[in-house]
């Protein structure tokens, strides 16, 4: 499966797994069409890729930005045969009842009503071709919990939801994978893990398994939650 070059578009794509994931699949051959929120990372990656390679400015929570993103590609007939829902933010650790609603409201903005705004702007036209795979990205802590971190779990756990629903709405031969990454030395983990994420493998080293495993998926994985390993 890894062989056939593929349009793959991908958010979160200016730093963490987003900015290695798409230095793994551009090594390989495939088309990355990516987003971030920090111009500066985004430009240095399309410096770094070249051409086909694009990526933009996009905040994912902000329905215009995303919507005229997906236009453009989709005007130039380009649609993703995979789509990945990597975007994600996670909340300072703090005991659940001491957490701001403004906090828990970001969280899920970005975690679950981005990743839904992604999905309808770019799987229509996959369902029309009949064709791609969607990863839209859990965490070991959307299957299991722990303390102070209870925004990122109910995201995480809402996206489990998410992902099985949506595979039960797809044509035969589309899939819609839930995928733990793991755990992996991220700015996100230095949130939670201080140190202690020194521990954890580089989203480099990540990416070397990560990218083959994600390109190997296909229909046969519809509605299954997955870990990278």
């Amino acid at each position: 499966m890894t062989n056939r070059a593929r349009t793959i578009v991908l958010t979160g794509a200016s730093k963490g797994l987003g900015r290695a994931m798409a230095l793994g699949f551009a090594k390989l051959g495939h088309r990355i069409l990516g987003c971030g929120r920090n111009q500066a990372d985004l430009d240095s990656l399309a410096k770094e890729l070249g051409k086909p390679h694009e990526f933009v400015l996009v905040d994912i929570c902000q329905s215009s930005e995303l919507n005229h993103w997906a236009k453009s590609l989709l005007e130039r007939e380009i649609v993703p045969d995979l789509l990945i829902n990597n975007a994600a933010v996670i909340n300072k650790p703090a005991l659940t009842w001491m957490i701001p609603a403004e906090e828990w409201a970001r969280i899920f903005q970005t975690n679950v009503v981005g990743t839904a705004a992604v999905i309808q702007a770019f799987v229509p036209a996959m369902v029309k071709a009949k064709q791609g795979v969607i990863v839209n990205f859990s965490s070991l802590w959307g299957r299991s919990t722990s303390a102070e971190v209870g925004p990122y779990c109910a995201s995480k756990y809402a996206i489990e939801g998410l992902n099985g629903s949506l595979s039960q709405e797809l044509p035969q031969g589309m899939a819609a994978v839930a995928l733990n990454p793991g755990i992996i030395h991220t700015q996100m983990l230095e949130v939670c893990f201080g140190v202690g994420a020194n521990a954890y493998p580089s989203p480099t080293t990540w990416a070397e398994l990560a990218v083959p495993y994600i390109l190997n998926l296909d229909g046969k994985n519809n509605g299954q939650s997955l870990t990278v390993a």
